[in-house]
């Protein structure tokens, strides 16, 4: 700075970002002679540069932390499969359907349809997200942001609107809408990401760089700060009730009678009760205001924290903590004995009732409940997605094209399989393709179980 001062009369750099240190699995320094590094060489060509840049800009070394690497960079891997593989399959997939439908997609922002207003106004927040985060230098930071925008793309825009590519009329609302989120995400991605995002960019557009490309323009995408709230609420739901499930033993495909939503969130998702019902397989979602209904919070204050900012009082605290005279306020405070315990100070343990499947979301204000309740009538059901499941798996083994009409023969030989799938056919056929579908005596070539019963089927294209 006095050189610089004293020759060009200006400091020589505005902003300087300081990093942690680099150790190996048990905690020494890397080192050359030691070797106790993956070989940066071997990790470009079997993991990817990316997947190395990535491993870093995203770690807390940026922030002045330490981050330990071990031999074989299992935690590069983690940046394949958390980052890099989503973002490469929501383009493939893309790429995959449009070639199939010959749809020429263009940057549009104006589908009516409700996912794909939010994955608008989700990928708006991203913008604005990572260019103050990198405009502040927080570039682990702005790997957060994309890394929490991918999952939701991947595993819910993507996920809940697969149907509309493939399969009758060309939906050209969902093309459009998902161009223009890769489109936006490769340019935004392109300074963390700079290999990746430029193969997807390139094959998306036919131009020459993304490098080359202007940043995005916020403006240019719709703003709904309520909707992506709404529906971010609604994601934490299906996560905390589908958390229930596998607890359970209840796979996905099972359909169950009843999910109640509990709490102050509950009139938030109301207007997406359809989605809830079809991504949790429920029959029925009852909201409620009233969290008592299926469960009850227990306010444990931290003494440790507290005695020596409320002295004896504590004890006043403590006491009405364990008799249930508190309340939880709206900015994420609790009163309790004429005191306000800030988030830090308390913590909040759900009880729920005996043989309930109950879960707390993020707040601990809004709690879930789902009915394990098995009967009959939906194990049938169950069984029929099951094998729906079974037949589609085969279709993609079998190399045929997601557009092609199969038949489909079954060899059941438990009554009450046949009799569960006899009763769901028209849903069966319907949802693989199957113009024609039999009951034959002889085994067939693909062998699996129902509800763990010996079964095999046939696919033929027709």
């Amino acid at each position: 700075h006095v050189l610089a001062t004293a020759l060009f009369d200006k400091p020589a750099f505005r902003n300087v970002i300081c990093h942690g240190t680099v150790l190996d699995e048990t905690g020494r320094k890397l080192s050359k002679r030691l070797r106790n590094y993956p070989d940066p060489v071997e990790v470009f060509e079997t993991i990817g540069s990316d997947a190395l840049r990535w491993f870093l800009m995203a770690s807390p070394i940026l922030r002045g932390g330490d981050l330990r690497i071990d031999r074989e960079g299992s935690g590069i891997q983690d940046a394949v499969r958390l980052v890099l593989n989503p973002l490469w399959n929501t383009w493939h997939f893309f790429a995959l359907y449009a070639n199939v439908d010959h749809h020429q997609a263009r940057w549009r922002t104006d589908s009516p349809a409700l996912l794909d207003r939010y994955v608008l106004a989700k990928t708006r927040q991203l913008v604005e997200d990572v260019e103050g985060a990198l405009d502040s230098y927080e570039v682990a930071e702005a790997c957060s942001h994309i890394s929490s925008f991918l999952d939701a793309l991947t595993n819910w825009y993507v996920r809940r609107s697969r149907d509309r590519f493939w399969g009758g009329e060309i939906d050209r609302d969902a093309y459009d809408t998902l161009y223009t989120v890769l489109h936006t995400v490769t340019r935004v991605a392109a300074p963390l990401l700079p290999y990746v995002a430029e193969e997807i960019y390139q094959g998306l557009t036919g131009e020459r760089s993304v490098h080359l490309a202007d940043w995005p323009d916020a403006a240019a995408l719709p703003a709904d700060a309520d909707l992506v709230a709404g529906m971010d609420k609604v994601r934490e739901v299906c996560s905390a009730a589908l958390s229930l499930r596998e607890a359970h033993g209840l796979r996905v495909r099972l359909p169950l009678a009843r999910l109640i939503v509990a709490g102050r969130a509950a009139e938030a998702v109301r207007p997406f009760i359809p989605l809830i019902v079809d991504e949790l397989n429920v029959k029925q979602v009852d909201l409620s205001d009233d969290v008592a209904r299926v469960a009850s919070f227990v306010l444990r204050p931290n003494g440790k924290v507290l005695g020596p900012k409320l002295g004896s009082d504590v004890q006043k605290v403590m006491k009405a903590a364990r008799e249930g005279s508190w309340s939880l306020e709206g900015d994420g405070t609790v009163s309790v004995a004429g005191q306000a315990l800030q988030p830090g100070e308390f913590e909040l343990a759900l009880e729920a009732r005996e043989g309930q499947a109950t879960a707390a979301l993020r707040g601990s204000d809004t709690v879930v409940n789902l009915d394990t309740t098995v009967t009959p009538e939906l194990r049938d059901e169950g069984t029929a997605r099951d094998l729906i499941r079974l037949v589609q798996n085969a279709r993609r083994d079998s190399g045929l094209q997601v557009t092609d009409r199969i038949r489909l023969d079954l060899h059941l030989p438990d009554e009450a399989i046949a009799g569960a799938i006899r009763r769901h056919e028209a849903a069966v056929a319907d949802a693989v393709l199957a113009t024609a579908l039999r009951y034959v005596e002889d085994p067939q070539p693909h062998v699996a179980k129902l509800e763990g019963v010996p079964m095999s089927f046939a696919v033929e294209r027709r």
